[in-house]
């Protein structure tokens, strides 16, 4: 063989070496993220749903289960991505000739920008629809029963929906962009149909994230402050000691009282208005049994909280009246900064055509940083990327209308973990989107995440960006100035005072006279 054929080899096995590379690290890292998440499910799942005695629907919430933690892994991959991303650009730049960093190229970034990307459609398309339809058959009737019956059924429903679904995508198509060509490039199931119904769902999802978001920097000092300790100016805990350990006792005397006049473990419950002395002597006749379990759970609830008052309460001075300032803090430079960032942003949008949105196909990585001051930028732009999707979080279920779909430690019925990872992925795939719209990173989308074509108009990106700046202002200017006017309220004691206080609920006579 000539040299020249040689040389060919050698750039195929080169090659073929670095796609293995990347497929290994990608493999460790997705399985990474699937331990996490299965772990976490764990928790959350309703442990009467995986051990009942019908071993059919056990294997069934099994495998939605493991569906679902397959999607909630694709998820917490999509919050990752642009972060990863970001701190590889740095590294590269930091480190341009360093052996051990080989492995990290453009290549490999690239890779993983189209895995999430393809996980991503197949799980808001396929997998949650077909775990929420599988959980819910029980096969035709008059197959035989069995877990391939549901399997039967749940893959013609699958396919229904699909037909649906391809339809009014094809009409939205059809009044939105009235163009035979873009009709007939939905025919195309694979190039475009599936890109375009993503570009859809992330519309949706950061309409979503423009709703949540603001609604969770606000509610992000309520729930900091409930998980640190305050200074003793800003709440007395002896008195919710005091509180807690009453309401304990008393209702373990109710426990009791009630075991001695029941023994059977069932207790009365009197109509209402009725005095003890009216009462028939037959208790049956008029009083209604009730489950001593509910009285068993508020006395565990009562000494959980009291459990937790009294760790707060041994806190140390620095953590007392250090950690919460600290805390508040931070969160008020995150919050001011992303304000800030993309206030900037909108005047950029107005002056230069270089500070739309848009996407590049190939990820030329470590040749010039995404930031004005290098690499503390970058870690800036990390920081507030998670800072903003815990904040999108906490607004989502701090909403009304996603309250009832908040999780609860070994309490979540199947159908309710699916519902949580569905939109979870939706938030978290339209995370990069978000960022990229708001000026958070220069770093260009990459891949499929690109093509959406709404990115390029700019009317749209413009009045995003002065809604999310509007919002956030006026969440922040109200929830702060209402949340500090409270707490003077409680470290004055004008909330037990007589005379009626706006803004602030007037203390009951019970509360005045102790």
């Amino acid at each position: 063989m000539e040299a020249a054929d040689y040389e060919v080899l050698s750039v195929r096995e080169q090659l073929f070496h670095e796609r293995v590379r990347e497929c290994i690290i990608s493999t460790l890292l997705f399985a990474t993220l699937y331990i996490l998440c299965h772990i976490t499910l764990t928790h959350f799942k309703k442990p009467a749903e995986f051990t009942t005695v019908d071993d059919e629907d056990a294997t069934v919430n099994k495998i939605a289960l493991e569906l679902c933690t397959f999607t909630l892994a694709v998820a917490l991959g999509a919050v990752l991505l642009l972060p990863f991303s970001i701190i590889s650009n740095e590294v590269l730049l930091s480190l341009p000739r360093n052996y051990y960093i080989q492995w990290l190229n453009g290549s490999l970034i690239h890779g993983l920008w189209n895995l999430v990307f393809l996980f991503s459609n197949l799980s808001l398309i396929f997998l949650m629809p077909f775990a929420y339809f599988f959980t819910e058959s029980e096969g035709f009737a008059g197959s035989r029963k069995g877990v391939l019956g549901r399997v039967y059924e749940t893959v013609v429903m699958l396919m229904l929906l699909t037909l649906l679904v391809l339809g009014m995508v094809w009409v939205a198509s059809a009044i939105v962009d009235n163009n035979k060509t873009s009709r007939e490039s939905l025919y195309d199931f694979w190039e475009y149909y599936l890109p375009y119904l993503y570009s859809c769902i992330s519309f949706l999802g950061v309409l979503l994230l423009l709703v949540c978001t603001p609604l969770g920097l606000a509610r992000m000092f309520s729930v900091t402050g409930k998980l640190l300790v305050k200074p003793r100016v800003l709440e007395d805990l002896e008195e919710q000691l005091y509180c807690s350990a009453f309401e304990e006792a008393a209702l373990t005397r109710r426990i009791c009282s009630e075991l001695q006049f029941f023994p059977g473990g069932m207790i009365g419950m009197a109509w209402a208005g009725a005095a003890p002395s009216s009462l028939p002597s037959d208790p049956t006749s008029c009083w209604l049994p009730l489950d001593m379990e509910l009285l068993h759970r508020q006395v565990l609830a009562l000494q959980t909280q009291r459990v937790l008052l009294e760790k707060r309460w041994k806190a140390s001075a620095w953590q007392r009246n250090l950690g919460y300032p600290l805390a508040m803090l931070c969160l008020l430079l995150l919050t001011g900064l992303s304000v800030l960032i993309v206030a900037i942003h909108i005047l950029e949008l107005l002056i230069d055509e270089a500070a739309m949105p848009r996407g590049m196909q190939g990820a030329s990585l470590g040749q010039v940083s995404f930031s004005k001051l290098g690499s503390f930028g970058a870690v800036i732009q990390v920081v507030l990327i998670f800072y903003l999707m815990v904040s999108s979080i906490v607004g989502f279920y701090s909403s009304p209308l996603f309250w009832g779909l908040r999780p609860r430690w070994q309490d979540t019925a199947m159908t309710q973990i699916i519902g949580n990872c569905v939109c979870l992925l939706v938030l978290s795939s339209a995370l990069p989107v978000f960022s990229r719209t708001l000026g958070l990173t220069r770093f260009d989308l990459l891949g499929d995440f690109g093509r959406f074509n709404w990115l390029g108009n700019f009317y749209i990106v413009f009045l995003y960006n002065a809604i999310f700046a509007g919002l956030t202002t006026l969440c922040l200017v109200k929830t702060f100035t209402a949340a500090v006017r409270a707490e003077l309220i409680r470290a004055f004691g004008l909330d037990r005072l007589p005379l009626p206080v706006s803004g602030f609920p007037r203390a009951s006579r019970k509360t005045q006279h102790q």
